[in-house]
């Protein structure tokens, strides 16, 4: 193997500092790659809601999106209130490069006035700049009682930007120290940590760069959170493999003097199973290129490049960098020869194997059991968050708008967009009327023979009515080629059937490709199976204690559309990391040992590090709280809970318990007996 022949201390050298030069050129020469967001990143292809994105980009070159200025008060605003708040709104249409309607529109209760201002640019970031401008200055010479609040579609896209105004930096600072504190625990040492962590820092660093040039290169879309995401998941694979290569490193430095021989036996054994699990991991996000949702499809080819860079740092830099320091890097706990070993009969995991040896049926039922009753939850799930519900924190956009539906319909804020034929404009506007669930028709548009129509609904929006109140609007407007209801009731409908139609044709993918994954590197079939559908309980189990959580905890109304997916995608691809390092090193214990005290072995062996890195890996993941977005918050809850009963629960009692009571039947057709001769482990 080359990177062993490469284990001595002038070549451990010259690898260190070639890649010290690959991360410098990744990172301080490619930078992170920029792009200008477009308003169908987050859309669904070929969806309606999403054709009639791209339409109204013919209706104004410039225009990009409305922002709606309220006015309030607690009591009825006089005549004169009125007349100095039309003057007020007045001002603002003249600072504006462009005009909107004039009028300002007071409410049927007299306690509030709204009126809509077009906020132009050609990107997020500078329709977020206007309409921070614009608050900014709202309050300036406004009659005493009243309030101001900006409020619509610009407002609502400007405080979503806002979310991540130096999220980046905050999620690496926090992933980094949780990173530190949990290695510093599980090593107990005031210098070892530092290693994998700087490893890890600058993987994650040069990851964001390569994989945001690639997604560059081939014109692949990537929103805001996609960054943050790869970064934790870097950090989680690459932190977790970096555990496993250290314990095999110490595990045999305790039996060979030389540290250069005792890392390159360390890495012989470590890469069959970093390099089967990241491949897992890479064939599964890039399952997620087959998503109808651009910025997904981002995502997961950006994570799948995040995995490559995390496992090239465990398998190259960590070891050459590793092993140029001394054993003195272990202090206090520095590995001598001749010390026990981790499959020692003394420890922890060894007793807790001997649990598992002695009553392997009753733990199989009882965790099965424990499995199913927090699973049952996933039956009381509702998917779909709505605007007002997708951040942790009510931004003003949000707090406008519910004090905006107090005083007018509720959907004028932010209207229905109903594009068709100018041939057929009257006749679609009289269809529009003629649906129960509509208040107003009003055309707002003609361009390119194309009439444009603003559909305010009486259904409060992000409800199960407002959502009736679409599909009513397009089986109406069915009849009608070309004709086409948008908006952000309708792109929310059109997100959730997006959704359901990811989960049929990608869920079945991935468990098939992990299926064939662990086949070819188990050379068995029964094993596979297990082991998969482990997976897959645990992660119904960790949808149904999270879904627990946050109805009592959290208080969140729904779960995001996008975030059963993502959850199975992560939970799934990072279970099976932990499934390979036990089963591989059970294998691997098995050919000199036989399948039960392999099985045995192994898990006393690997209890510790799969423990360690499961904990450190559902701490990584829970720091997606830090941002202020509930999908990305209830992405961190569901894979932080799925990662801890996965470590906890499943791979150090159920699996094993399973494979000692179905011995060598777990491996078939494959034995483990000691009729694979020649191939024992020497220990």
């Amino acid at each position: 193997m080359l990177l062993e022949r490469l284990m001595e201390r002038r070549r451990a050298w010259a690898v260190v500092l070639v890649a010290l030069l690959l991360g410098i050129l990744a990172i301080g020469v490619l930078g992170q790659a920029e792009r200008d967001p477009s308003p169908t990143d987050d859309a669904p292809a070929g969806a309606q809601s999403t054709t009639v994105t791209e339409l109204q980009e013919r209706f104004s070159s410039q225009e990009e999106s409305t922002a709606v200025v309220l006015f309030s008060s607690e009591d009825q605003l006089e005549r004169s209130t009125l007349e100095e708040l039309r003057s007020r709104f007045q001002e603002l249409l003249e600072e504006g490069s462009s005009k909107g309607p004039p009028e300002l529109v007071p409410s049927d209760d007299g306690t509030a006035a709204f009126g809509v201002l077009p906020v132009e640019g050609a990107g997020a970031g500078q329709v977020a700049d206007q309409v921070e401008e614009l608050r900014s200055g709202l309050d300036d010479g406004l009659p005493d009682g009243v309030k101001a609040q900006v409020t619509g579609p610009a407002a609502i896209q400007a405080d979503l930007a806002a979310v991540f105004d130096g999220a980046n930096l905050r999620l690496l600072a926090s992933t980094a120290s949780v990173v530190a504190l949990l290695l510093i625990a599980t090593y107990r040492s005031p210098w070892l940590w530092l290693v994998p962590l700087v490893v890890v820092v600058v993987a994650d660093r040069a990851a964001v760069a390569v994989a945001t040039h690639t997604l560059a290169a081939f014109d692949v879309a990537w929103g805001d959170s996609t960054v943050g995401i790869l970064s934790v998941l870097v950090f989680g694979a690459g932190t977790d493999y970096a555990l496993l290569l250290i314990s095999r490193y110490r595990d045999e430095l305790r039996l060979t003097e030389d540290r250069y021989a005792a890392m390159a036996r360390a890495l012989r054994r470590t890469t069959e199973a970093v390099l089967a699990s990241s491949a897992t991991v890479v064939l599964g996000l890039l399952t997620l290129l087959l998503s109808v949702v651009p910025t997904t499809r981002g995502l997961g080819l950006a994570c799948a490049v995040g995995v490559v860079v995390a496992a090239f740092s465990a398998l190259v830099v960590l070891p050459f960098t590793l092993v140029l320091f001394g054993r003195w890097v272990f202090w206090p706990q520095v590995p001598r020869v001749g010390q026990a070993t981790l499959v020692d009969s003394r420890s922890l995991w060894s007793r807790v194997g001997g649990v598992v040896a002695r009553r392997p049926g009753t733990l199989i039922g009882v965790t099965v059991l424990v499995l199913a009753g927090l699973a049952a939850g996933v039956s009381q799930i509702t998917t779909g968050l709505s605007q007002a519900d997708q951040f942790l924190e009510k931004p003003e956009a949000i707090a406008a708008a519910e004090r905006f539906a107090e005083s007018f319909p509720a959907g004028t804020a932010d209207p229905t967009v109903v594009i068709t034929s100018s041939t057929a404009a009257d006749l679609v506007a009289d269809t529009i009327k003629g649906v129960e669930a509509v208040a107003v028709v009003r055309p707002s548009g003609e361009a390119d023979e194309l009439t444009r129509f603003d559909v305010v609904l009486d259904a409060r929006p992000g409800t199960a009515e407002a959502a009736d109140a679409v599909r009513e609007l397009r089986s109406e407007l069915s009849a009608f080629p070309g004709t086409y209801v948008g908006g952000t009731e309708a792109k929310s409908l059109d997100e959730q059937t997006a959704a359901d139609r990811d989960r049929r044709l990608l869920i079945p993918l991935i468990l098939g490709l992990v299926v064939v994954g662990l086949v070819l590197l188990l050379r068995s079939l029964v094993a596979p199976l297990i082991l998969v559908a482990s997976v897959v309980a645990t992660y119904f189990a960790a949808l149904g204690a999270s879904w627990w959580l946050f109805t009592t905890v959290f208080d969140f109304a729904a779960l995001d559309v996008g975030v059963p997916l993502l959850a199975f995608l992560f939970l799934v691809a990072l279970g099976v990391d932990y499934n390979i390092f036990l089963v591989t090193r059970a294998a691997e214990e098995g050919r000199e040992h036989g399948p039960r005290e392999g099985m045995l072995r192994a898990l006393t062996a690997t209890g510790g590090v799969i423990t360690s890195a499961g904990i450190l890996l559902a701490a990584v993941f829970a720091v997606l709280g830090v941002l202020p977005l509930v999908v990305l918050a209830q992405l961190g809850v569901v894979i932080c809970v799925g990662v801890l009963l996965d470590t906890l629960v499943v791979r150090t009692v159920l699996v094993p318990a399973i494979a000692v009571r179905t011995g060598d039947r777990f491996w078939w057709p494959r034995h483990l007996d000691g009729r694979e001769g020649g191939r024992h482990a020497a220990r």
